[in-house]
């Protein structure tokens, strides 16, 4: 590996060490004599009987090591689901692994193991939950009439439509009996901490795994309203589009909104985001010695075309720039991706392809896109390095890229150039979005 690129990888991992959820949560929490100190509230924990810790997300078993530590034998009981391979050991907390981002049949038995370690609640009863990217497709309940072959099918027609996170789950939320608040509803009337490690631009709590201990702002309307903008009305499963219908026409309770006596007790604390990451990189980059930028912590919108606003911005900073140090440019946030074609890949691996096209030939210009959760995709990279010699190196080969990335197959684009390009981290335990680091010499 070239110093440039390893120095890439060095700030990637420093932006990972930050976004790290064990010390996010210590960080956010801590009890002081008989008072637990969580966010910018007290709780007297002389006013509970029980203790018990519940949540989902790809991050959430070093969140749960952290619980565990801070409050001890405290701990009555606890159940959290994981992706498969990001579990972490743990004393108190039992462990379930399923899958993401089509949910299966594990999360269905886990979401059940915590739904009855809530049915006996009360007034005396203090849950911590713990939530992290990825739980909207670990905590998953289907609502009464709704398939999981339902909800797989509806979550995979939405994913490859290019919809957005906040449009996803909105539609997750009205087909569930957890999401949206509901899972408040269930744990009414304890006190609910949540502990929220961010993935979702702008830390919307009802966006994130779909907020199911937060009031929630969407409506059976604007679900539709989704559907129809993404020409799924024909596609979608007959049960799914009649229960969004019944929703419409008042048929079935909305989700729960602000007010509702659920949401009275505890408060939501967000340990962690994007933010830190991006912080944290920038801090690396400036004791490697190079001139530093954050572009943005909320990039979004279709990969293809933020790769292409990246490398114009590059190639603008590398024209610009007369001698003196590497500009280092980072920026951070989720786009989309609209699978039209049959290949594989994830959305950090289309942009790096989609910015490799927009730079080729061109000296001087890296860049490393990733996930922080140490996936892009169903595949076992997080990401991928190019530069102007990428796409030059692959036709040298006889590999055409541009058909790979109207096939929506940048992952065996990589794999077929076979030069490093792939960055492979394994399973993070964190998950707060993706960065891309460009450095311009």
């Amino acid at each position: 590996m070239s110093l440039i690129k390893q120095q890439l990888v060095d700030i990637f991992n420093s932006a990972l060490s930050a976004a790290d959820p064990y010390n996010a949560v210590k960080r956010a929490i801590r009890i002081e004599g008989d008072q637990l100190l969580a966010g910018e509230e007290a709780y007297d924990l002389r006013n509970y009987e029980r203790v018990l810790a519940v949540g989902a997300g790809k991050g959430t078993a070093l969140m749960a090591q952290a619980v565990e530590d801070v409050f001890g034998d405290r701990i009555d009981d606890g159940v959290i689901i994981v992706k498969y391979g990001h579990t972490r050991p743990l004393n108190r907390i039992r462990e379930i692994e399923a899958s993401h981002p089509l949910p299966d049949e594990a999360g269905v038995k886990g979401t059940e193991e915590i739904i009855e370690t809530l049915k006996d609640v009360d007034e005396k009863t203090l849950i911590i939950c713990l939530l992290s990217g990825g739980g909207s497709a670990l905590l998953v309940s289907p609502a009464e009439g709704i398939s999981l072959k339902d909800k797989q099918v509806t979550t995979d027609l939405l994913l490859k439509s290019g919809a957005s996170i906040e449009e996803l789950n909105g539609v997750r939320k009205h087909l569930s009996r957890v999401k949206g608040g509901r899972l408040a509803s269930i744990a009414y009337p304890a006190t609910v901490i949540t502990l929220i490690l961010s993935d979702v631009i702008g830390d919307r709590l009802d966006v994130i795994a779909s907020g199911p201990t937060v009031p929630d702002r969407s409506t059976f309307m604007d679900t539709v309203k989704v559907i129809e903008k993404y020409n799924l009305v024909k596609k979608l499963p007959n049960n799914v589009l009649s229960m969004l219908l019944d929703g419409i026409a008042g048929k079935l309770p909305d989700t729960p909104k602000a007010g509702e006596d659920c949401f009275k007790k505890g408060s939501p604390v967000i340990v962690g985001s994007i933010r830190q990451a991006i912080n944290a990189a920038r801090n690396a980059a400036n004791k490697l010695g190079f001139d530093t930028e954050i572009v943005t912590d909320k990039l979004q919108g279709e990969a293809r075309e933020a790769a292409v606003y990246l490398a114009d911005l590059a190639k603008m900073v590398r024209s610009s720039r007369k001698g003196g140090k590497p500009m280092c440019l980072l920026s951070g946030g989720e786009t989309t991706v609209n699978v039209k074609g049959s290949g594989k890949g994830g959305r950090n691996q289309e942009l790096a392809l989609a910015f490799a096209l927009e730079i080729e030939g061109v000296d001087g210009i890296t860049l490393l896109s990733a996930g922080t959760d140490g996936t892009d995709g169903p595949t076992d990279a997080t990401g991928a390095i190019v530069d102007g010699e990428t796409i030059h190196f692959a036709r040298k080969l006889g590999v055409n890229p541009e058909k790979y990335l109207e096939n929506n197959d940048s992952y065996n684009f990589f794999k077929k150039i076979d030069e490093g390009h792939h960055l492979i981290t394994g399973p993070t335990g964190t998950n707060v979005m993706d960065v891309q680091i460009i450095m311009v010499e």
